[in-house]
């Protein structure tokens, strides 16, 4: 049996980071990842010998810890293709919006009204949360007692304003409006700035990408560390004398301290000695994955661009309803990235494959002409069909789980402590995020070593 002062679970940017603090503190660590790979849920892939990034993508204004990261691993960033319109369709109607931040939608006089006191409404209550406690809040058992969707229908009055409310659902949280509790997207909200940031690329948390994929990022904080990769922990056994966290194929490692960096819906399919508090179970419980699946198609060129276009789409239609332009920075050939989320995802991902492609192909013809629909080639990456993920982007909350909850979120259980992008004060479900709660929990961590 191994003995160290740390034994983490899971090797994703907050379990490495975890585990890169611990180690230049001075203390052992070893880190047991269930993949082949580390990364968690960033992961490489190529598509015609180009890197794209099958999981986490950006990064933005306010990521302090990711860019410096970056920096210190010798890695370099490229500014996200924002050049040209967005194409806006909402109610049956196609219209192009500026890209720059604070742009207003072509709608009719009356939707774009609606629009536009709507996101004064949202940003008037997200003010008001604090991320560190949303369940302090004087109103919280009201917002956590409602959904989303409910507040959408209280003060959006118009299809189009609804849908745009809809869709950023959505695409921050790869769920539907009717799954999150407000309290929660409010406190989302609250976490990464503002809503504007949350959907933006310049100055937004989708202005930058790693040169050669974010995976890097990963590789490179794994270097140096012992990382055992192919390693899924089956059980995870703590006493006043230690910890002993056992894997499928029967290796015991004993630790001081244990660090659980992965999903916490997955940490919930770990086996504990003694059992998890009920509290701490009940919890997991009530923290699903997002479902959304990420779609690539190359062509010769970039071609949208030639049209004025900056390949990013804002729909009501999908299953794609929102789209990306991912390119390699030479612009060699094009990369047009397209997300299928929540139920649109649920219902699409059980299609054939011949049906998923086509279905996916025909919202790009919809959006930039017949040319999209002959890619060169086609690639997709369901998420939710990771057995060790389970689904992405991260966990969101149900009404009735921030206030019931989540004061108990962040502690530890004995020796068990917890990090990944569900745990981040800020930056919360982004690989800032992560990142800043792997070096908190190590702290954490250590004053319980010394």
């Amino acid at each position: 049996m191994q003995h160290v002062d740390v034994v983490i679970v899971g090797a994703g940017l907050s379990g490495l980071t975890a585990a890169r603090e611990l180690v230049g503190m001075g203390k052992t660590v070893t880190v047991l990842e269930a993949r082949d790979r580390v990364g968690g849920r960033i992961e490489g892939g190529t598509i015609d010998g180009r890197p794209v990034e099958l999981g986490g993508t950006w990064i933005g204004a306010g990521h302090e810890e990711m860019y410096g990261l970056v920096e210190e691993l010798g890695l370099e960033t490229f500014r996200s293709w924002n050049k040209g319109s967005i194409l806006l369709h909402l109610s049956g109607k196609q219209s192009r919006l500026a890209s720059h931040k604070g742009a207003t939608p072509k709608l009719n006089p009356f939707a774009l009204a609606d629009l536009a006191q709507g996101l004064l409404r949202w940003e008037r209550l997200a003010t008001g949360i604090d991320p560190a406690r949303p369940w302090a809040h004087p109103k919280a058992h009201e917002l956590d007692g409602q959904t989303y969707e409910s507040w959408v229908r209280r003060n959006l009055r118009t299809a189009s304003g609804r849908a745009y409310f809809r869709i950023v659902a959505e695409a921050l949280f790869s769920a539907d409006a009717q799954d999150l509790s407000l309290l929660h997207a409010l406190f989302y909200s609250r976490s990464n700035g503002d809503l504007e940031t949350l959907i933006s690329v310049d100055d937004g948390a989708q202005q930058d990408r790693v040169i050669g994929g974010s995976v890097l990022v990963a590789e490179r904080l794994a270097e140096g560390l012992d990382v055992r990769l192919g390693r899924p922990v089956r059980t995870v056994a703590q006493s006043d004398s230690g910890v002993v966290v056992t894997t499928r194929s029967g290796e015991h490692h004993r630790a001081q301290q244990v660090i659980v960096a992965i999903p916490p819906t997955l940490a919930g399919r770990i086996e504990y000695e003694p059992l998890m508090p009920a509290w701490r179970d009940q919890l997991t419980q009530r923290l699903p994955a997002g479902t959304v699946v990420k779609t690539f198609a190359t062509y010769p060129t970039p071609f949208w661009r030639d049209n004025g276009l900056n390949g990013q789409v804002i729909s009501d239609q999908g299953p794609v309803k929102v789209s990306f332009d991912v390119s390699p920075p030479d612009a060699e050939t094009g990369v047009m990235l397209g997300f299928v989320e929540g139920g649109d995802a649920r219902r699409w991902q059980r299609l054939p494959e011949r049906d998923r492609r086509r279905a996916v192909l025909d919202c790009f013809v919809r959006y930039f002409g017949p040319q999209a629909g002959e890619p060169l080639s086609y690639l997709e990456k369901n998420w939710s069909a990771e057995e060790f993920t389970r689904g992405c982007y991260g966990a969101h909350f149900g009404p009735g789980t921030w206030t019931s909850y989540g004061d108990i979120l962040r502690e530890p259980v004995g020796r068990i402590h917890w990090a990944g992008a569900e745990y981040a004060v800020d930056w919360n479900g982004y690989m800032e995020g992560a990142v800043r709660s792997g070096r908190h929990t190590a702290g954490v961590v250590a004053t319980q070593l010394d």
